[in-house]
């Protein structure tokens, strides 16, 4: 079960390793673009071409999707980037259902705990398998493998490497179930005396840069962000996204959002304990690029910006 490009790399290794996939459960078509035509799930499109039965149910408790995956008679589930799934469905196969989730639980459970992990400046996260319950990412966990993060990694980059750790976790973990050599984890044991950070969704204003804040942490929250769904800002009073960025520890007496730029080579913004030079943006109403090549072609409208 599953929808994105992350899912696909779980489904793949379990396709090479020799599982036998009974079925597919992924998104429903949805129209996109311009000519709003439907687009198939990335998941959607990989089974079709490995010739795997797939479903597509609107609603979780359908009386005959439930039908239909009863007689499938699934030994096991395993969900990768999925929708929050009913009782009647995480319960029903004999050896349950499974989750490959972007942490180490129980650390970050959510929704974005890619994101949340390199905005909060941590220094490694990983990948947790674990048996589906109740309560969303409380179930007990399976195996797990660590995943450092770089000083200047973002979203994307850690995505793409969780995204093949997990496909490897995951095909380590259903040998280990079939073989009955893994030992399950209660996660409210490990909770005890740890801090416990969540991965709240990510909505628009945590994606507002504070240039008050301190420089690293506003560094933090670019890379943890990108390349989706970007940190923003403004610039001569238009939005403003920023991509990718350098920080530059110093004392200065510039206000909080001061702009400074030569005009060709840089263009920075005054926070809490230094700048954040600006690599990869986006202005409203232009594509992205790199500083240089927006500067340009941009002329900053304060003259008093420039320095």
């Amino acid at each position: 079960m599953g929808t994105p490009e992350f899912a696909v790399a779980s489904l793949d290794a379990l396709v090479k390793a020799g599982f036998e996939i009974v079925a597919v459960i992924t998104a429903p078509d949805k129209p996109a673009g311009r000519g709003m035509k439907l687009q198939e799930s990335a998941v959607k499109q990989y089974a079709i071409e490995q010739s795997l039965l797939v479903l597509q149910p609107e609603k979780l408790k359908d009386s005959a999707f439930i039908e239909q995956l009863k007689s499938i008679k699934a030994d096991i589930q395993v969900v990768v980037a999925f929708r929050m799934l009913p009782e009647i469905v995480w319960n029903m196969p004999p050896m349950g259902t499974i989750n490959v989730h972007g942490s180490l639980l129980p650390k970050y459970r959510g929704a974005a705990p890619i994101n949340w992990a390199i905005i909060n400046g941590e220094k490694e996260t990983g990948v947790t398998t674990f048996k589906l319950k109740h309560a969303i990412d409380t179930g007990n966990i399976l195996m797990q493998e660590v995943i450092q993060i770089g000083d200047d990694e973002n979203a994307g980059s850690l995505h793409d490497k969780m995204k093949a750790t997990g496909a490897a976790l995951l095909v380590k973990t259903l040998h280990g179930l079939k073989e009955g050599s893994l030992e399950e984890k209660d996660q409210s044991i490990l909770e005890t005396g740890i801090d416990t950070p969540h991965a709240t969704k990510i909505f628009t204003e945590t994606c507002r840069i504070n240039w008050n804040d301190d420089v690293s942490r506003i560094h933090n929250l670019v890379r943890g962000l990108s390349p989706f769904p970007g940190a923003f800002s403004s610039l001569d009073g238009k939005l403003l996204k920023i991509f990718s960025s350098e920080k530059e520890l110093a004392e200065h007496d510039d206000p909080a959002g001061k702009v400074r730029s030569d005009g060709k080579s840089y263009l920075k913004f005054a926070c809490k304990g230094g700048y954040i030079h600006v690599s990869e943006l986006q202005l409203e109403g232009k594509k992205k690029m790199h500083a240089v090549d927006f500067l340009r072609g941009y002329r900053l409208s304060d003259p008093a910006f420039n320095s």
